[in-house]
């Protein structure tokens, strides 16, 4: 890679000089809610915001994405926020007003500091900070989105922009969370049904009838057992399995992303009256993937537990088909394959001498969390899911991950992010685009 002509003291400077800025904005999106479907008042802000720092365009698109693009070269590199919170759960567990937030020297409170509004105003800033510092050229121009519906469907966002607006940047950072890390990939997940059908009677002569209920029993005994059990000398062989080069020839980046799971989530039935037999019973599986495992493979790994075939179960992915805030939906199946990039690649390279370049090789952030971040690898992966599943997992398009915030707050009571990670996040995203040139 060629030595980065980049002035990083400058970039930190302008970076720490919109502090402020940055914090009133995070602040303003934490008072407007907007859990999935409901954020469109989200959006128009930071359409105001984007236009106001100097955006060359900024538009809401028919699903209610927000776009804003920097500079006017010819390919884009892309900045990701989704801009949709989860709910607060049960207020009891919280020690401030979710939505009104709090912010003291160091850190902002509220729903969806973490996960992830904190990734959207620092994106916004770092597209300020490159056309400050005149950091953009005739070769790449900085797509910053704020992307809806994620929490509630991941990635469904980004299939409707690639694949009906013909969005298909470069890269694109994701800028959830990651702890003051590079982060590479994530394992894929799945949303599983089975349906299993009996034959109702009377509940005083149950042989008369075939319970659902007990059916399924069988079944997710062996979906219990499929995640617990060993690879080897059992006839249900365990999903620990994929992460041995002789079950699976992507067995290194699993082991880097770590063993996939399955889960019975939730179980339904139906009978005519608590007096009788039911006469269907279904589940739903969280099925989390690593490397190497396809949808079809899943599939067809539950469809081969003896008792779904001595039952005639009924395997199947879940659709979803939510109209988003401005009522369009876009339909998809319930399948967010695993994406991971090469420690290798030119992308991942790129971020990494950024972070060099600014802070070093050792992850940043604020007093609280810096001995628990240092002992962590700078480059590493999430735990959760991201856009990224629908990016780079269906359509090849490389994804990094670097973003203000914990993983840990994600979801949580008394949700918080740091100041300093919303600074260094934007100084980070300012450089990325010279580095990925020069590597």
């Amino acid at each position: 890679m060629a030595e980065l002509n980049l002035d990083f003291e400058a970039i930190k400077a302008q970076a720490e000089s919109y502090r402020a800025d940055m914090t009133k904005f995070l602040r303003d999106l934490i008072l407007l809610k907007g859990e999935s479907c409901e954020e469109g008042d989200k959006a128009k802000r930071i359409k105001e915001e984007m236009e106001k720092v100097g955006f060359n365009k900024a538009w809401i698109d028919k699903q209610g994405n927000v776009l804003g693009e920097m500079g006017t070269g010819e390919k884009q590199i892309a900045f990701d926020a989704h801009i949709d919170t989860v709910g607060i759960g049960n207020i009891d567990n919280w020690e401030f007003d979710p939505y009104e937030g709090f912010e003291d020297e160091t850190t902002i409170g509220g729903r969806g500091t973490s996960d992830q509004l904190g990734g959207i105003v620092s994106a916004v800033y770092g597209a300020k900070i490159m056309k400050d510092l005149d950091l953009l050229n005739d070769k790449y121009r900085v797509l910053v989105t704020g992307t809806v519906q994620e929490e509630d469907c991941d990635g469904n966002c980004w299939l409707y922009m690639i694949e009906q607006e013909n969005i298909r940047p470069e890269f694109v950072v994701s800028t959830e969370p990651t702890d003051g890390g590079i982060y590479r990939g994530q394992r894929g997940r799945m949303e599983i049904r089975v349906d299993v059908q009996g034959v109702s009677c009377h509940g005083s002569a149950p042989e008369r009838g075939k319970n659902a209920i007990y059916m399924m029993a069988d079944i997710l005994k062996e979906v219990e057992a499929l995640n617990e059990n060993p690879a080897e000398g059992v006839e249900i062989k365990g999903l620990v399995k994929m992460l041995d080069e002789k079950y699976n020839p992507e067995w290194k980046e699993a082991n880097f992303l770590g063993r996939g799971t399955v889960t019975t989530s939730q179980i339904f039935y139906t009978s005519p009256s608590r007096c009788a037999v039911a006469d269907s019973c279904s589940i739903s599986l969280d099925r989390r993937m690593t490397a190497g495992e396809s949808w079809e493979y899943c599939i067809e790994e539950i469809e081969n537990l003896p008792s779904v075939k001595k039952h005639g179960a009924k395997v199947s992915l879940y659709k979803y088909a939510r109209p988003s805030w401005t009522g369009l939906s876009y339909e998809q199946d319930a399948y967010f394959p695993t994406w991971v990039i090469p420690e290798d690649h030119k992308v991942t390279k790129a971020l990494e001498a950024a972070h060099k370049g600014l802070y070093g090789d050792e992850r940043q952030g604020p007093a609280s969390q810096i001995e628990m971040r240092k002992a962590r690898p700078l480059t590493d992966k999430w735990t959760f899911s991201t856009n990224g599943v629908a990016i780079m997992g269906r359509h090849n398009i490389p994804v990094i991950g670097f973003g203000p915030g914990a993983e840990a707050q994600a979801h949580a009571p008394n949700e918080v992010t740091w100041k300093d990670d919303l600074v260094q996040s934007a100084a980070v995203y300012a450089a990325l685009p010279t580095a990925y040139v020069a590597e």
